[in-house]
Order: C-alpha cells, then sequence, then structure tokens
C-alpha cells in the first residue's frame, strides 16, 4: 500500500526559507520510496493503521498571514504561568514568537529554525515513513539551543494548533542542551474541531551533565489523527524526564525512543492517557542502554471507557557495553466498561549479564476492594469509581517532571471523567 498523501514535490511546495526548502528536498526522495505500515509488523501490531484515513489531508503550500492566537491557545499559555518564552505554529506555520529577558541573558536561542545544522541529528534515519514526511514536509521547524552551565526555572512552551480543516501539519521541534545546562520544556498539541493529520517529531540532545525536565500535552479533537515520534540522545552523567499526556485525538500514536549513550547517563519516561468514545492512544517505547551504569523508569498509567481502545508497547534494550544498567518498565490500564480494550506488551533484549531489569503490565477494571472500601462508607458506586479512578491518575501526575503542566493536565482529565459518571465512570463495575 503506497502513501497517497506525499508526493516528491510538496517538499519544494510549502513554505519555508531557501535553505529550509533545500534541505527538505534533499529528502523527499527517502520519503516517497516509503509505504504505508500495516499491523502486520511488529511495531505496528495492534494500531488502526489499516484503517489510516487522511490520504487526503494536504500541507498549506501558502504562507498564512500571523494574527492572533487561538483562543485555545491562549487559555492553555494562560493555564501555564510565567514561562520562558513560547512559539506557538498554527496549522503548521509559525504565528507567534515571544522571548523572555532571563533566556536573552542566559545565551539562549528559541524560536524559528535558521540553519540545518540541529535538524535530525539524534533521529538520524527516519524510523517510519510518518517521520520522513516530517523530515520533508515540516515547514516551521523550531530549535531550542541551551548554551552550557545555564540554569532556568520557568519553562520553554511550543504550541502547535491545527485549524484548518483537512490540514496536515508536520511540527518539528529540536532541543540542544549544553553541558550542565538545566530547564524545562512544554509541548502542547490543539486543535479545532476539524479532521486532519499531526505528524510531530520532538528530538532532544542532552550534553553532558545537563538535566532536562519535558512534559507533552496532547488535547486534540475527536477527528485528527496524530502519528508522532519522540527521541533523545543522554549523554553521560545527564538526565532526561519525560511527561506525556495522551488526552485526544482519534488515533493518537506517539513513538518514544531514549538512548542512554553515556556512562551514568539516565532516562524517566512517565505518562498518563485517557480513551473515551472510540478513540485509540497508541504508545511505543524504546529504552535503549548503550553505555554502562545507566538507568531508565518508564511508569505509564492508562484508562479506557466506552468503545476506547489502548495500546502500548515498550522494549527495554541493554546493549552489549549496557554493563550495570538498571531498567524499570511499568504499564498498567483500567478498564472502565466493557467494550473497552486494552494491549499491554513489555519486552526485554538483553546483550550483558550485569544489569538490573524489571517490568510490570496490568489491565483491569476498577479495583473492587478499594471500591467496596468507600461503598462501605455510604459513597455510591459511580461516586466511589469516580475517585478512584482520579487517584490512580495523580498517582500518575506525581511522575511528571514539569508542575506548571500538571494543572493544565489535571483539569482536562476531571472534565474527561466529570463528563458523565455512570457512563465513563463507573460502567464496568
Amino acid at each position: 500500500m503506497s502513501a497517497p498523501l506525499f508526493n516528491p514535490e510538496l517538499a519544494g511546495e510549502v513554505p519555508g526559507d531557501e535553505w529550509l526548502v533545500r534541505w527538505r528536498t534533499d529528502r523527499a526522495a527517502d520519503a516517497a520510496g516509503r509505504e504505508l505500515p500495516t499491523a502486520d509488523s511488529e511495531e505496528w501490531r495492534y494500531s488502526r493503521i489499516d484503517r489510516f484515513t487522511h490520504g487526503e489531508a494536504a500541507p498549506l503550500t501558502d504562507a498564512v498571514p500571523k494574527g492572533p492566537v487561538p483562543a485555545p491557545v491562549g487559555e492553555a499559555l494562560e493555564a501555564l504561568g510565567e514561562h520562558c518564552g513560547h512559539v506557538v505554529t498554527v496549522d503548521g506555520q509559525v504565528a507567534s514568537v515571544m522571548g523572555c529577558p532571563d533566556a536573552v541573558t542566559a545565551g539562549v536561542s528559541f524560536g524559528p529554525a535558521t540553519d540545518p545544522s540541529l535538524l535530525g541529528t539524534v533521529m538520524g534515519d527516519a524510523p517510519d515513513v510518518f517521520a520522513a514526511w516530517n523530515d520533508a514536509l515540516t515547514a516551521a521547524p523550531v530549535v531550542l539551543d541551551v548554551p552550557d552551565g545555564a540554569t532556568l526555572d520557568a519553562p520553554f512552551v511550543v504550541v502547535h494548533h491545527l485549524a484548518g480543516e483537512g490540514v496536515a501539519a508536520f511540527p518539528r521541534l529540536v532541543v540542544r542542551a549544553g553541558q550542565d545546562s538545566s530547564f524545562s520544556v512544554v509541548e502542547i498539541l490543539l486543535s479545532d474541531d476539524v479532521a486532519g493529520l499531526v505528524v510531530p517529531v520532538t528530538e532532544f540532545a542532552v550534553g553532558r551533565a545537563a538535566r532536562v525536565r519535558h512534559t507533552v500535552v496532547q488535547d486534540l479533537g475527536p477527528r485528527v489523527w496524530q502519528l508522532g515520534s519522540l527521541f533523545a540522545d543522554v549523554a553521560q552523567e545527564a538526565t532526561w524526564s519525560s511527561g506525556v499526556a495522551a488526552l485526544g485525538g482519534d488515533m493518537a500514536r506517539l513513538r518514544i525512543e531514549c538512548r542512554l549513550t553515556g556512562r551514568g547517563a539516565a532516562g524517566n519516561v512517565a505518562a498518563t492517557y485517557l480513551g473515551s468514545d472510540a478513540q485509540m492512544v497508541d504508545l511505543r517505547t524504546f529504552q535503549q542502554h548503550a553505555a554502562p551504569d545507566t538507568t531508565s523508569d518508564l511508569y505509564f498509567k492508562g484508562a479506557v471507557g466506552d468503545h476506547a481502545h489502548s495500546v502500548y508497547t515498550g522494549l527495554i534494550r541493554i546493549h552489549p557495553d549496557g554493563r550495570g544498567s538498571d531498567a524499570v518498565q511499568a504499564n498498567r490500564v483500567v478498564k472502565l466498561s466493557e467494550d473497552a480494550w486494552a494491549e499491554s506488551v513489555p519486552n526485554l533484549e538483553i546483550e550483558n549479564n550485569d544489569v538490573r531489569c524489571a517490568h510490570a503490565s496490568t489491565v483491569g477494571p476498577v479495583d473492587v476492594d478499594q471500591r467496596y472500601y468507600l461503598e462501605s462508607r455510604g459513597v455510591p458506586p459511580a461516586v466511589a469509581d469516580r475517585l478512584i479512578v482520579g487517584g490512580f491518575f495523580d498517582d500518575a501526575l506525581a511522575h511528571f517532571p514539569v508542575p506548571e503542566a500538571l494543572g493544565l493536565i489535571g483539569r482536562r482529565i476531571d472534565a474527561e471523567l466529570d463528563r458523565d459518571i455512570t457512563g465513563l465512570v463507573g460502567a464496568g463495575s
């Protein structure tokens, strides 16, 4: 099955500076030569990719005049509070850029990319056709370059908003953390009630002894497909911590690959996901321990109600040089209705004997003992389930590394759980 959306000419037709058009055009042949995956391949098993319906979505080929940021974007920025500058893209193109004095003083570069020097340095060869499309069609890549030793308390924020019906957007964010730097990044993906396609790629190059905290909030509309990739390369004694909130979309997929390439590097990923109606949330993780004494901790919690479906597959790979590695992987899912479904498949690939690896995976209904405890104290069943599931998510959010984003995520989860206490929550009793 060929990829119907893509043709190589689009790489030159999408807006962008001359250097970016050349960069995209150089990669167009690779994208054109790839085919859509099928659910027969291991990495796409259990997914809905065979029902990919956005072949007619298209990137904008005309520059869009800048104007006020959409109301949902303004509300999200306000909910985050103080932040160290932001970049907003609408339908894949830059709509707003705001810096901050602290970042300027620290020598930080944050905004639309001005050259190709950092693009693709972490991802390398695209792992699938969708990341290859991003290489060839991204219209407004954003770069955050933090110099050695810089420390910033407030987060940098990048918001991608899909507003046009039938639009395909290819957001790109590249973050370079200099040695011994410390900062936070929040990515937010929003949309109007439109049908469309969002194919984000995010790359983190984390320098020696840097401490980088990252959170992504995906709250796309119910007719949007997301097919995204997130990569991190973590150097010696550095720490990269990420939190992923997957809350929207029709089919919402994110591939997360954390490569620990320096001795003593650490990579931590937490996620919370909530599926309702007929949504599919699809998360695939790769913890790559390529150096000695590295650690990774993956902690995922999700819930699915109505006819929703979640998929999680994870691979811990200990490379031959990964002596002394310590890796943990946990995914726990609560089914909130009989018609909801969840797949949870952890995997280990170990090529060094001097390691510690552990994984845990559970899928089940609301805990009956917790429900009985609350009901025995006079709490109605539906309210008991609401309290239990709320606490379930609170535990997951405690692992998120950017506290400024928790209010935004928590309000969205609460609104969904309160939408229909006797429907979404309690139907699985």
